[in-house]
């Protein structure tokens, strides 16, 4: 049965045909957006996955470059793997989506959204996150949505709802959050500075609208949903905890938690799973879930004494930051490095510069990002939590705490004026328990003033944490959680700002939503933590960028010329820039405005080749003296080279203050010379003599 349905969000027409197309799919949605068109579906397997314990999720984001009406680059021309901004697309669906699905469901899951036409109106991005929303929503599927996405941009103070991409790129603020019927179920933000009570008013607008969209799918899940299908639970058996409480009671599980160190907790915990497996040894059935059973044990635990007890696993105050270290140049030859330390957490970040040509190009459906300056790259070795596997290479999870320490620090970055630099930071993880991606932010900001960039302010990032009850009102907040109170809490609330306002807003919650209080409270939480990150140990560390780059670091000079010059520089077919590098061992970089950036080691050939570049740039003028090489003799004179592809002509009469009958009487092919421009003749032709050189 074909439907369609139609609103008006934000000023434009979003429709969604359901029953049109895919309808082989447990739920399928045809939306167009403006002319942004994306088909969305929601596929899920009839049997449980065996042997897993947790739910077997995955959301895909396809961008197709038909879309933008190109052909993609390479010799392949088709969409190889997923762009940086697919997989980031596909967490922001996944984040919302997942705490919906049931917590005992363990069918297959796969969320596909397909990008087919791009409005630069209408986000494809946000249309996808509707499109799963609502694919899910009318299918069988077990989901206890709806749920709904709204993007908003601020621009001269006034928020946006749903911007277009050219008020997005001069927007202070990207912000995205996701809602169901009740509650806030996903924040993320990037942010030039927001003061923390306009991005709660943000944050609520979005909720506002939210709400619009969620009685429009509500209507089309009435008129066109499926009846949810039953499924096989995987819930631990009431039996076997209740078995396990015999021979592990609960002070002896609060015990085991009940440590500041990693890997003395798992340690505890290895010797009780070996206990329960001699006691249960002839019952296979219970030995399958075993260690499901003592993970849901540990969380109960923990929950319980932070909640009730209000007592942290390794004896923190509920306001209270671990440890913190930092130090910076501990790295040598590299351009700038610094380490943060935050208890068990540690990383090490290492920042790279080189000419703004060696920034990243982007080949996306977005038409106005083709490239990007500044990279932030976060690794995660598996030594870093004690564990062996082989390195794979980033996977979703690294690509988004590398995008969200990067976009930490876009607002303070100096412009291309400033600083004409390409700059990557990469984040090494040496140890991770807890926000590793807040101390990426921390060690990225000191990594940059070490290497001299002149960032606008420092930049810090912790992670607020939360144990709900049975009501709304009781919760417990955590500032700076680690591993365990992540694993067994409700919420990972990461905010990164300046001392003025905030700079991005990463948020994940494993519950159906939370308060409006819980968001105000958690957001005044990171605050506090970071001033005071900042305060104690980033300041003491480096408490300003270096006013030069390093040793190591190239050398940029730049100089503005006259557009219409930019011929006469590269030369025909490249000669005469080539000419310049080769003479320089320079790198050049030339905008379309004429913005020359000039990068090397050496100070005195990169001051050559900016000479170079002013003598074939400029016009000659009378008393200017230059010097160059002979590169031809003729009978009436000799021509002389001030610059790759710029020369000169000395008449037989200008070259000696004694007559000379021929020019190779005083001059021959390669000598260097000092000349001095005596003007342009009668037929406009410029004229040099070495005999008037004073």
């Amino acid at each position: 049965m074909y439907k369609s349905f139609t609103m008006e969000l934000a000023g434009r027409k979003l429709t969604v045909d359901i029953g049109r197309v895919a309808k082989q799919a447990n739920g399928a949605a045809f939306l167009h957006y403006g002319d942004t068109t994306v088909l969305s579906t929601a596929t899920a397997s009839e049997k449980p996955r065996e042997g897993i314990d947790f739910f077997p999720l995955s959301v895909e984001y396809e961008e197709k470059m038909y879309a933008v009406g190109k052909i993609p680059g390479g010799y392949n021309k088709r969409e190889g793997k997923a762009s940086e901004n697919a997989v980031l697309t596909s967490r922001v669906i996944d984040r919302p989506m997942r705490p919906l699905f049931p917590k005992d469901y363990r069918n297959d899951v796969t969320l596909n959204n397909l990008v087919m036409s791009v409005d630069p109106e209408c986000s494809p991005e946000l249309t996808a996150m509707l499109g799963s929303a609502i694919a899910t929503a009318i299918s069988d599927i077990p989901f206890d949505g709806p749920c709904a996405t709204t993007q908003v941009g601020m621009i001269e103070g006034e928020f946006i709802i749903n911007p277009n991409q050219t008020q997005m790129k001069e927007s202070d603020l990207k912000l995205t959050v996701a809602s169901t019927k009740e509650k806030v179920i996903m924040i993320e933000a990037g942010a030039n500075e927001i003061p923390e009570d306009r991005m709660i008013e943000a944050i609520y607008k979005a909720h506002e609208v939210n709400q619009e969209v969620i009685a429009f799918i509500e209507q089309m899940v009435k008129e066109c949903g499926k009846p949810k299908h039953a499924y096989t639970s995987c819930a631990i058996p009431e039996e076997l905890f209740a078995a396990i409480k015999e021979i592990v009671p609960p002070d002896e599980m609060e015990k085991a938690v009940f440590t500041d160190e990693k890997q003395v907790r798992e340690e505890n915990i290895r010797q009780i799973k070996e206990k329960l497996e001699e006691v249960f040894a002839e019952n296979e059935e219970w030995l399958e879930v075993l260690s499901e059973a003592v993970y849901q044990y540990q969380k109960k635990t923990v929950r319980k004494m932070i909640l009730v007890d209000k007592k942290r696993p390794d004896g923190r105050e509920m306001t209270q930051i671990r440890p913190l270290a930092a130090e910076v140049d501990l790295i040598p030859r590299v351009h700038g490095s610094a380490m943060f330390t935050r208890g068990q957490t540690q990383i090490c970040n290492v920042t790279t510069l080189a000419p703004l040509s060696e920034g990243q190009r982007l080949d996306g459906l977005d038409e106005l990002e083709t490239g990007k300056r500044y990279m932030h790259h976060y690794n995660f070795p598996s030594y870093s939590v004690g564990e062996t596997k082989p390195s794979r290479g980033p996977g979703r999870r690294e690509i988004g705490h590398g995008a969200l320490a990067e976009r930490a620090l876009i607002p303070v970055l100096p412009s291309e004026e400033e600083f004409p630099y390409a700059i990557r930071s990469v984040s090494e993880t040496f140890e991770s328990n807890g926000s590793t991606s807040m101390a990426s932010t921390c060690a990225s900001c000191m990594s940059l003033m070490a290497a001299g960039v002149p960032i606008r302010k420092m930049v810090a990032g912790i992670s607020c944490g939360l144990v709900t009850g049975e009501t709304d009102d009781e919760y417990v907040l955590l500032t700076d959680i680690q591993g365990l109170e992540d694993f067994f809490g409700d919420m990972d609330f990461k905010v990164t700002g300046t001392k003025d306002g905030i700079t991005a807003i990463q948020m994940d919650i494993k519950i159906h939503g939370l308060t409006r209080p819980i968001v105000e409270g958690a957001i005044k939480r990171c605050r506090e933590a970071r001033m005071f990150i900042m305060e104690s140990t980033m300041i003491p560390a480096i408490a300003e960028p270096r006013k030069e780059v390093g040793e190591y670091a190239p050398k940029i000079v730049q100089i503005q010329i006259d557009p219409a010059k930019i011929g006469d520089v590269v030369g025909q077919r490249g000669k005469t820039i080539n000419a310049i590098i080769e003479q320089t061992g320079v790198k050049i970089d030339i905008t379309d405005e004429g913005a020359v950036s000039i990068c090397g080691a050496d100070t005195e050939l990169m001051a050559k080749a900016v000479k170079m570049i002013e003598i074939i740039t400029s016009d000659f003028e009378e008393g200017q003296i230059l010097e160059g090489e002979v590169v031809s003799i003729r009978e009436f004179g000799a021509f002389v080279e001030f610059a790759p592809g710029k020369e000169g002509l000395v008449h037989i009469s200008k070259i000696s203050k004694e007559r000379i009958n021929h020019v190779e009487d005083v001059l021959t092919l390669g000598d260097h010379v000092k000349v001095v421009c005596l003007g342009k003749d009668k037929m406009g032709r410029v004229s040099f003599s070495i005999k008037d050189v004073e």
